[in-house]
């Protein structure tokens, strides 16, 4: 029999309790924090030294990987959601098992470099070219699990029912078109099948998601609802992130699609709507009571031109906001923090709606939470060992004061300031280096370069 060997960082400053604390020593077994000492003014011999500000491990709530491949490339012209998404449908219908590994794996890394250590993965690239299914059903889930392991991050696969390609009636939807194929498993009856042969292990947790409510017709909802809930699983949902959506949702159905996911069970505390933009004040305040979160992705929704969320009203009414990268135009938790706040300063014409301590928590406990995993994103005995540093001798954060390195981080740092990312104690990246993946540019590079005509 082996004993675990404890393993102690020095912090040269970090977030505990919503404050700054200089000269932390945090000790490790495992993977998990066994103690948590403050006032420790110099390191212990033998420590890790960790200089900065070093925070929980940040979450990435909502990520569509091969998304990544679209960096730049849409930004060529004008547009709209629509036609972004026709771009987007022509990486989708490139990739194999194969080749979405090689890129998620490059994603992932890249995400491990800006102190993400645990990802959701909105996952609905299930089959082949044609709808035609891999030998293995979970071929391209699969990969992203051990994409994220290659990578040294922790996932949550979301695996993710999209059955239709629109509103037509109370009882159905349109087919899936020709590039949608890939996606639909033909009946949410059929999605749960496949899904229920994915596992958990000890660096992946298994959710689910509906892809939306033009993906998914009403009278399938709570197929997907009942399969999360039998296993506690964390769901996920776009919901109201287009207009168009919810005008299709009320011709049809009569209510807003936040109406019809509350009549069909989907709402809960395990559940997370992502984006959660068009909202009227009934759509909120069931969101609120029911404690059904929020996952804003401010860098998607502004490249998107999809529009501003309520986010301060939604967390008023009792939704827990978390933070995703979504279709990864930046990959930079920090910076959804921070446009959180700003964009909600453009439109109320006032400043100061989160402290800089209420937005690391979205990106840090209330994320993971709304991941599936609560015992992470918090710095104390028993949670999982997951720590993200950022410098505070950059260009962009030198100068403040120590104690409001917090607010230096959110408000002027960015993912190049990560200098380590500790995840599950173990050291994935070192003084600004990926420990795993040798060149993470030379791997973006060359997964992308494999997709283009």
């Amino acid at each position: 029999m082996t004993t675990e060997q404890t393993e102690t960082y020095w912090l040269e400053h970090a977030w505990l309790d919503a404050f700054v604390e200089p000269g932390v020593a945090v000790e490790v077994t495992g993977d998990r924090i066994t103690a948590v000492r403050k006032d420790v003014e110099a390191p212990p011999p033998g420590a890790t030294v960790l200089r900065g500000l070093t925070l929980p491990g940040l979450a990435n709530a909502h990520s569509h990987a091969f998304h990544r491949a679209l960096r730049g490339t849409v930004q060529v012209g004008s547009g709209t959601f629509w036609t972004w998404r026709e771009v987007m449908y022509s990486v989708a219908d490139r990739l194999t098992p194969e080749t979405y590994h090689a890129l998620a794996r490059a994603v992932y890394a890249e995400m491990a470099l800006a102190g993400i250590t645990t990802v959701g993965e909105f996952h609905y690239l299930h089959h082949g070219p044609g709808g035609a299914a891999y030998s293995d059903p979970n071929a391209m889930g699969e990969a992203l699990i051990q994409a994220a392991a290659d990578a040294g991050v922790r996932i949550t696969l979301l695996d993710t029912a999209y059955v239709a390609s629109g509103l037509l009636t109370e009882s159905r939807g349109e087919p899936p078109n020709r590039h949608q194929l890939r996606f639909s498993d033909g009946t949410t009856e059929a999605w749960a099948e496949r899904a229920s042969a994915l596992k958990d292990r000890d660096h992946a947790r298994i959710g689910a998601a509906i892809h939306s409510v033009r993906a998914v017709p009403a009278r399938q909802l709570g197929t997907v609802a009942e399969w999360s809930a039998s296993r506690r699983a964390p769901l996920h949902v776009h919901l109201s992130e287009q207009t168009a959506e919810n005008e299709a949702c009320l011709a049809v159905h009569g209510r807003t699609p936040t109406q019809l996911l509350a009549d069909h069970g989907v709402l809960g505390p395990r559940t997370t709507g992502v984006h959660n933009t068009h909202l009227t004040d009934g759509d909120i305040a069931l969101l609120g009571g029911s404690s059904t979160g929020t996952c804003m992705c401010p860098t998607t929704e502004r490249d998107l031109a999809d529009g501003i969320g309520p986010a301060p009203r939604l967390q008023q009414a009792g939704s827990p906001l978390s933070l995703g990268s979504d279709s990864h135009a930046v990959i930079d938790i920090l910076e959804e923090a921070r446009a959180m706040e700003l964009n909600e300063r453009l439109r109320s014409h006032t400043r100061g709606h989160w402290t800089a301590a209420a937005l690391l928590r979205a990106a840090t406990a209330d994320g993971h939470a709304a991941l599936g995993w609560a015992d992470a994103g918090v710095i104390v005995p028993g949670a999982v060992a997951d720590l993200t540093t950022v410098a505070l001798d950059s260009v962009r954060t030198a100068g403040p004061l120590p104690r409001l390195a917090a607010e230096t981080a959110v408000f002027a740092a960015s993912a190049a300031d990560v200098r380590h990312t500790v995840v599950g104690g173990r050291h994935v990246v070192r003084d600004g280096s990926h420990t795993l993946v040798e060149d993470v540019p030379g791997a973006l590079a060359e997964a992308v370069a494999a997709l283009r005509d």
